[in-house]
Parts: structure tokens; sequence; C-alpha cells
């Protein structure tokens, strides 16, 4: 799968790139090498990132549905066991 940012997100991930560069490593960083260095971050980084979105997504939904049994049960034939306790 291809990771891709919006717009936004690449203006974004790029203006933060080049101000990281500024004010820790006291050098500018231009759009052409900015994009250039984004562009290889999100291809070699971006799916190990994503991957472990999805894993964690995966454990919290497995989490869930293991608690669901216990969120929506319904008592199956209730209705002698009320009809005990009334009389």
């Amino acid at each position: 799968m291809t990771i891709e940012l919006t717009k936004e997100a690449k203006q974004t991930a790029l203006e933060s790139l080049q101000k990281y560069f500024e004010e820790n490593l006291e050098q500018s960083l231009g759009n052409l090498a900015g994009g250039a260095l984004l562009n290889f971050i999100v291809e070699e980084i971006g799916p190990s990132l994503y991957n472990k979105g999805v894993a964690d997504a995966q454990e919290r939904m497995q989490m869930r549905l293991s608690e669901l049994d216990y969120e929506v049960h319904a008592d199956e034939f209730p209705y002698w066991r009320k009809a005990k306790g009334r009389r």
C-alpha cells in the first residue's frame, strides 16, 4: 500500500522539517531538498509507522470484541426465572 499525504499535510510536514533543520542543525532546508527528504521519509519509514498503527488498532479492536458479549449479552428465556421470584 502506498502512503500518501494530503497536499496540506505535505506542506505542514515540509515546514516542520525546515524549522527543525533551522533550529536544531542550524542549516536551511530549501523546498526542493525538503520535499525530497520528506518523500524519502514517507516512502522508507512511513510503512513501519503505518503498520504499527494498524497493529495497535487491531489489538484495540480485539480487546473490544472480547468484551462484546459482556456488554450486549441478553439473558435467554428469563420469563420463568422472573415468574418464580414473583410467587
